[in-house]
C-alpha cells in the first residue's frame, strides 16, 4: 500500500500536531492528576472539524478519510490519550454509526450536532454482566405505544456523565437473545435516565468513565437507530470501527512514550556521555522504534482498507492486538530509561504507562480481538 500522504492528509496531522502541543500539553498533568475532563479542548477541536471527521459535510462533518483520522488521533494521544479516546468515541462509535445506520431523522436531529462538535455522544453496550459477551443483554426495553421503555444498568461508558446524546443496546426481544436487541439513542435529562459518580481510574483520568442507569425511562419510537432487533448488528459493525480508532490511539501513546525516551536519552548524561551513548539504551530506544513503526503500519492498513470499501475486520483487530500491546511496552521502557525520574508525574512516562494498559481492554480485549482474528482467518483460508 502507498502511504505517500497526500497534502490535504498532511495538513490535518500537522494541525492535529500543533493543537495538540499548544491546547493540550500544557495542562495534561494538572488534568490527569485532578481527573478534570477537558471541556475547552473539546469545544475547541469541535470547532476544528475534528469530532466528526468522517462524517458527510452533508450531515455538517467535515468529510475526511479514515487514514486522516488515524492521523490525527495519533498527533492528540502523543499527548493525551484521554482526550484522544473522547475524540474516538464521537468519531468512531458515535457519528459513523448514525451515518451509516441512522434515518433521516436521526441523521437531521442527532447526527449533525454531534459532527459539529457542539455535542458530545457515548456508545452504552457493556454492563455489569455483558462485557465481552455482548450477546448477554440485561437492559430490556418494552413497547408501550409510540414509546419503548428501558429499564437496566450499562457500566464503563466514556464520556458517561458529559455526553449530551447515548447510543443504547437494549433486550427487546429476550426470546431472540442477540437478534432480539435493539439501539436506541436518550438524550441526557429524560426522565428515568441517570448517570452514577465519575469512576477513579488507573489512566485516561481526565476522560469520564461511568456507569448509566434507565428506569422507566421512555424513548420515543423515532429514536430507534436502524431497526427493531438489530441493535446487536448495529453495535458489532461499530465497534469493527472503533478498534481502528483505538489502535490509532494506542500507536499514538507508544509514539509519545517513545518520542520522549528519545529526547530524555540525548540530554541526560552518565559516566560522562548522553545515555544515548550508552549501547543498552540504543537496543532499548530500537526495538521501540521498530515495534512502533510495525503497529502504525497495521493500523494505516486498516484504515486504507476501510477507505478503499475493502474488507478491513481483520486488519482493525490485528492493528488494535499489536498497537495496544506496543503502546504498554513502549511505556514500560520509556519509564526504565528514564529511571527515578520516569517514576515521577512532571516526566510525562508514568502516564503513558497508565494510559496505555486500557488499549489493551476496552473496545474488545485483546483475547477477543485473537477470537475475531481467527475467525476472519478461518473464512479466508478454507
Amino acid at each position: 500500500m502507498n502511504f505517500d500522504f497526500n497534502e490535504e492528509q498532511l495538513m490535518i496531522q500537522q494541525t492535529a500536531r500543533d493543537f495538540a502541543q499548544a491546547e493540550i500539553l500544557p495542562t495534561v498533568i494538572e488534568r490527569d492528576k485532578e481527573a478534570k475532563f477537558p471541556t475547552e479542548i473539546i469545544k475547541k477541536l469541535g470547532e476544528l472539524g475534528f469530532m466528526g471527521m468522517m462524517v458527510s459535510p452533508k450531515y455538517d462533518g467535515t468529510g475526511m478519510d479514515t487514514v486522516s483520522y488515524v492521523l490525527a488521533m495519533i498527533e492528540i494521544a502523543k499527548v493525551d490519550a484521554a482526550v484522544a479516546v473522547i475524540m474516538s468515541v464521537n468519531n468512531s462509535l458515535v457519528t459513523t454509526g448514525l451515518e451509516k445506520w441512522g434515518s433521516d431523522y436521526i441523521k437531521e436531529t442527532y447526527l449533525k450536532p454531534l459532527a459539529r462538535g457542539e455535542k458530545l455522544g457515548a456508545f452504552a453496550l457493556s454492563e455489569p454482566e455483558a462485557g465481552s459477551d455482548a450477546t448477554h443483554q440485561q437492559t430490556s426495553a418494552t413497547q408501550e405505544g409510540d414509546y419503548w421503555v428501558l429499564n437496566g444498568i450499562k457500566n464503563w461508558i466514556t464520556n458517561g456523565q458529559s455526553a449530551d446524546y447515548y447510543l443504547v443496546m437494549a433486550q427487546s426481544d429476550k426470546e431472540k437473545r442477540h437478534k432480539g436487541i435493539t439501539a436506541f439513542i436518550v438524550e441526557k435529562g429524560t426522565e428515568g435516565f441517570e448517570h452514577g459518580v465519575k469512576e477513579d481510574k488507573l489512566g485516561i483520568r481526565s476522560s469520564d468513565t461511568c456507569t448509566l442507569t434507565f428506569t422507566n425511562c421512555k424513548v420515543p419510537e423515532k429514536n430507534i437507530i436502524g431497526e427493531v432487533g438489530k441493535g446487536f448488528n448495529f453495535a458489532m459493525d461499530t465497534l469493527n470501527g472503533g478498534r481502528y480508532g483505538i489502535a490509532a490511539q494506542a500507536v499514538g501513546i507508544a509514539a509519545g512514550a517513545f518520542e520522549t525516551a528519545f529526547k530524555y536519552a540525548n540530554e541526560r548524561k552518565a559516566f560522562g556521555t548522553e545515555i544515548f551513548n550508552h549501547q543498552a539504551i540504543q537496543f532499548k530506544l530500537s526495538e521501540m522504534a521498530t515495534d512502533l513503526e510495525a503497529a502504525k503500519l497495521l493500523t494505516l492498513q486498516a484504515a486504507a482498507l476501510r477507505d478503499a470499501k475493502k474488507p478491513y475486520i481483520k486488519e482493525a483487530s490485528m492493528a488494535k492486538l499489536f498497537a495496544s500491546k506496543i503502546a504498554v511496552q513502549n511505556s514500560l521502557e520509556a519509564i526504565q530509561i528514564h529511571g527515578g525520574y520516569g517514576y515521577v508525574r512532571e516526566y510525562h512516562v508514568e502516564r503513558f504507562l497508565r494510559d496505555s494498559k486500557i488499549t489493551e481492554i476496552y473496545e474488545g480485549t485483546s483475547e477477543i480481538q485473537k477470537l475475531v482474528i481467527a475467525r476472519e482467518l478461518q473464512k479466508e483460508l478454507l
